[in-house]
């Protein structure tokens, strides 16, 4: 693994990826090889931590989307009263939210850094966030309910107990900063359905709605790193996901995921870019 600076390093072979990505040691604790690590994979480098929000440019009419989407939602929603579990939902059927997504899966994170062909002649990316050291940044009340339920992450229903029901909004989540800080929650989803449970989800979740998560992790170089998968990985990668079953067809369960792995399984390879290859076909045996 070679070391490009501060919290960036970039994988030199598949090996290399494996022993970086789970290199968590023995927990003194509880005695079991678990990682307080969350992932996501990105297939360009040169992606930002932005949420689905602020590439509509449109941060300040977040309200507005969740109340017009709550009222189609309500048959989906446990609880009409509680902001977190509106905002999960949304974020999980596509809405613009601040919510970002992680897994909690090296391997999840995987897939999606080389699921998109068309970014073959790129370098993509896995973000790895250290959920623990995230959560030492937050407001008393915010450990102190962490710590209650000795949880490391929060649920919609925890960060409903936090508030009454009476100021649970998102709108008020913007005004809990101490002393001017902005701080990020680990959020795991209700489990909607199969594909939050397939994919291992988390999100994060900014009391500054306008503030890329890579621009608040700057200040915090500790608590997180970033791999850079060279573009001429990326085949490798994929095809040893594909073999272990890493793939669409179980992302997105269903005829839908079958469609995406097949069309993508089974694309000329015409269409896919490799490093130093631009004009040569690469054959596949299928």
């Amino acid at each position: 693994m070679k070391t490009l600076s501060d919290g960036v390093l970039k994988a030199e072979s598949w090996i290399d990826l494996q022993k970086e990505l789970f290199s968590f040691p023995l927990h003194p604790d509880h005695g079991r090889y678990r990682s307080s690590l969350a992932y996501r994979g990105v297939g360009s480098s040169m992606f930002d931590l932005s949420t689905s929000l602020m590439r509509i440019d449109n941060t300040y009419m977040e309200s507005h989307l969740l109340r017009n989407f709550k009222k189609y939602a309500r048959s989906v929603l446990k609880d009409d009263h509680n902001d977190w579990e509106l905002i999960a939902v949304a974020q999980h059927y596509g809405l613009p939210t601040r919510l970002l997504d992680w897994s909690f899966s090296p391997y999840v994170a995987l897939h999606f850094a080389t699921s998109d062909i068309s970014k073959y002649d790129e370098d993509g990316a896995i973000w790895c966030l250290d959920i623990v050291k995230v959560h030492e940044l937050l407001p008393h009340k915010y450990k102190e309910a962490l710590n209650e339920e000795a949880s490391y992450v929060f649920t919609v229903d925890l960060l409903q107990n936090i508030y009454n029901i009476e100021v649970s909004k998102i709108k008020n989540f913007n005004l809990e900063k101490e002393e001017g800080n902005d701080f990020v929650i680990c959020l795991e989803p209700p489990s909607l359905d199969e594909r939050i449970v397939n994919q291992y989800a988390m999100f994060t979740l900014m009391t500054n709605p306008n503030r890329t998560l890579d621009n608040w992790l700057e200040d915090y170089p500790h608590i997180y790193k970033k791999i850079i998968i060279p573009a001429e990985l990326k085949l490798e990668i994929r095809d040893k996901l594909d073999q272990a079953n890493i793939n669409e067809r179980m992302i997105y369960p269903g005829l839908q995921g079958i469609s995406e792995w097949l069309k993508r399984y089974y694309t000329n390879t015409k269409l896919m870019k490799f490093e130093g290859t631009s004009d040569v076909d690469i054959p596949i045996n299928f």
